[in-house]
């Protein structure tokens, strides 16, 4: 019995000292699993501020091409997918770091929106190549339309030139010119109260290159007070883009030699004594003017 009660106290000690091993290995044990739990739960926020950072960069990606851009479809396309972007992250930023899961979905979502981007930067590339071969061609074709602009100019100079000349070497001269007052019976007289008719005679000079054919001369003889006599207000031809008053005109046939021709004016009105000035018209060009005297 003394035995038995000597036996019992190491007993309960060496169960104590059991429990007391037992307890210390636990709480050594789940310390080292909070540990490990605490190292992945960081590696997991690690990983899940890494994904967002992935977004973030995508997103300014995303700026800088839609920015830039200037293809309106590609445009649209680029805004939908950066739309998605802000989406996936404004989900990643919500969703706890310990939902491995979902944050491997969301980076697998981040890697398909990253593919098609990559495929719509590749169209833009190809377009801005396209463009950049465009605008040379573009360049190359304005600077031929304009050596060709300036050489039509200078062709239109040089057959304006050409037609000025050719129009100038055409254009009939009337020379020789003289006045003769004549009285009613059309015998030269002195006097000027016996005036009734003034003679003009006159040359149209040769000219080879002025087109021959019927063609009409226009008298217009000016007073000393700037004023024409003409017969009728409706005695009018054209010249210089506008309607002007003649005094007579004849119409002739001219084949390109020496025309002597005689043009009468019938003294109807009181004339001044002064100098008065005779202009010669034929196809719309002044040919001659002359002045001449007439004396009391």
């Amino acid at each position: 019995m003394k035995k038995n009660n000597l036996l019992i106290p190491g007993i309960l000690a060496g169960i104590i000292i059991l429990l007391i091993i037992a307890v210390f290995y636990f709480v050594n044990k789940t310390k080292q699993k909070e540990k490990e739990i605490a190292e992945v739960v960081e590696m997991m926020s690690f990983d899940k501020q890494q994904v967002e950072k992935e977004f973030e960069d995508l997103t300014t990606e995303f700026d800088g091409y839609t920015s830039t851009i200037r293809n309106d479809s590609i445009f649209k396309l680029l805004e939908k997918e950066k739309t998605k972007v802000q989406q996936l992250l404004d989900e990643l930023r919500i969703t706890k770091s310990t939902n491995s899961r979902r944050i491997a979905q969301l980076r697998a979502e981040l890697a398909t929106v990253r593919k098609i981007m990559v495929h719509y930067v590749n169209q833009i590339d190809s377009l801005n190549a396209e463009n950049k071969v465009l605008k040379t061609e573009n360049k190359e074709v304005k600077r031929k339309f304009q050596e060709a602009s300036q050489t039509v100019d200078q062709l239109s100079k040089e057959k304006e030139t050409l037609n000025e000349t050719v129009n100038r070497a055409a254009k009939l001269d009337v020379s020789n010119f003289s006045m003769t007052p004549l009285n009613n019976r059309n015998r030269k007289v002195g006097l000027f109260s016996q005036i009734a008719n003034l003679q003009f005679n006159y040359t149209i000079a040769k000219n080879i290159t002025a087109s021959p054919g019927n063609k009409t001369i226009y008298l217009r003889i000016m007073r000393p007070d700037d004023e024409v006599l003409t017969k009728s207000p409706s005695n009018v031809f054209h010249f210089e883009n506008k309607e002007i008053s003649y005094s007579a005109k004849k119409d002739f046939e001219y084949e390109g030699e020496n025309l002597n021709d005689v043009l009468y004016w019938k003294v109807e009105e009181i004339i001044q004594p002064g100098t008065y000035r005779a202009d010669f018209f034929i196809d719309g060009n002044r040919t001659g003017s002359f002045q001449f005297v007439l004396k009391k």
